[in-house]
């Protein structure tokens, strides 16, 4: 069997989430988030992309419901022990299959958390989830239940963040090796993805971000390549992984002599993170970390050429993306503790001068503050 906790840490983290149930009045859960399954029982697959849904009674019993591609998976990456699948037809009607599902479990009439926050839940089998369970039961939007609880990374969590970040470094190394006038950004994506998976790491939950020229100012993946120019600009944001945890980072490499106005933005993007680290403290929340990073900027000059959010919490995520609960945005009331894994970025785009300047990495909230997990410099990179 493939698990990566043991069997006692999956069990607690059960019997807290249960505490939260009790603590909402809910008599079970109806998980369809693939973080959720994963931190809870192991269970790893991509099968969420179908109606799946993992049912945890108050009482901690447990049910899934899958398709037959993934009952194997879940018999070896799981603790899930009741391993139900309904089979793929045109008459298909698997809310219905999970209806009875909880009629078995004497929830007719009960009170149950669903994650409608899903990507494993589309708006078409929400719709369908709704009418099946209508008059049934009654179903209450837990979709930040598990995540809260997720937030906090035990010391095995934070092992495989600090093994996450070792891979992002290594990385970026083979990046920076590469990075020249007519190098290919195909090469550079090739080698960045190799050095983590020659680490044993994982496939990152979205697409590493590449772009160059008037590309380096977006921050997010887009199709096509190109030859890097002699003067020119390269934007990278990428994640070293390890066991689907994350430790994300962000660079603006610059090739040929930067100019005067790039150079200060390196710098007020360094000022910036170090201000917001600071704030990554227990006690503190993620609006005031967030107001470090406009506060720098904008003092700089630069309020119009910012973003208005400034990272978010990372850990155990998959596709379409590594960004977790909760964000670093203006005012957000969410309170910061010690064993939070959070991704700060700095983003700098000048379109007027066709500028970018980035700088991140990722962060663990200690009892006192934050360690920053990467080991690479924060100099600018000029080739």
């Amino acid at each position: 069997m493939a698990l990566h906790f043991t069997r006692e840490e999956l069990a607690e983290r059960r019997t807290q989430t249960c505490a939260a149930m009790a603590a909402a009045s809910l008599d079970g859960l109806l998980l369809f988030r693939q973080e959720s399954m994963f931190y809870l029982t192991g269970y790893d697959t991509f099968g969420y992309v179908f109606f799946q849904c993992l049912y945890l009674g108050a009482d901690g019993r447990m049910t899934l419901l899958t398709r037959a591609p993934d009952l194997r998976q879940a018999q070896q990456t799981s603790v899930i022990e009741d391993i139900r699948v309904w089979a793929d037809s045109p008459e298909a009607r698997p809310a219905e299959a999970l209806r009875d599902i909880l009629a078995e479990h004497g929830h007719r009439e009960g009170r149950l958390g669903v994650e409608y926050e899903a990507y494993g839940l589309t708006a078409r089998s929400g719709q369908r989830l709704d009418a099946a369970l209508a008059g049934f039961c009654t179903l209450v939007d837990a979709s930040e239940l598990v995540s809260r609880q997720r937030v906090v990374k035990s010391p095995a969590e934070q092992a495989y963040v600090r093994r996450a970040a070792v891979l992002a470094d290594e990385a970026l190394a083979e990046a920076q090796q590469l990075v020249r006038p007519g190098a290919f950004e195909g090469d550079i994506l090739a080698a960045m993805h190799s050095a983590i998976f020659k680490g044993g790491g994982d496939y990152p939950g979205n697409e590493f971000i590449i772009g160059s020229g008037p590309a380096a100012l977006l921050c997010r993946y887009y199709t096509g390549r190109r030859h890097l120019d002699a003067n020119d600009q390269l934007t990278l944001e990428w994640a070293g992984v390890d066991r689907h945890y994350h430790a994300a980072m962000m660079r603006t490499i610059r090739i040929g002599q930067p100019p005067p106005r790039q150079i200060e933005m390196h710098q007020v993007a360094e000022a910036a993170l170090h201000a917001v680290e600071a704030k990554l403290t227990p006690g503190r929340t993620f609006g005031e970390a967030y107001a470090a990073h406009a506060q720098t900027l904008d003092a700089a000059g630069y309020q119009a050429h910012r973003l208005n959010a400034c990272g978010y919490s990372l850990g155990t995520t998959f596709a379409p993306n590594w960004m977790d609960w909760p964000m670093l945005y203006a005012d957000n009331p969410v309170v910061m503790a010690p064993g939070m894994i959070i991704f700060v970025h700095i983003i700098i785009f000048d379109s007027e001068r066709n500028l970018a300047m980035t700088l991140g990495r990722t962060s663990l909230v200690g009892a006192t503050g934050a360690e920053a997990l990467s080991q690479a410099p924060l100099d600018l990179f000029v080739v």
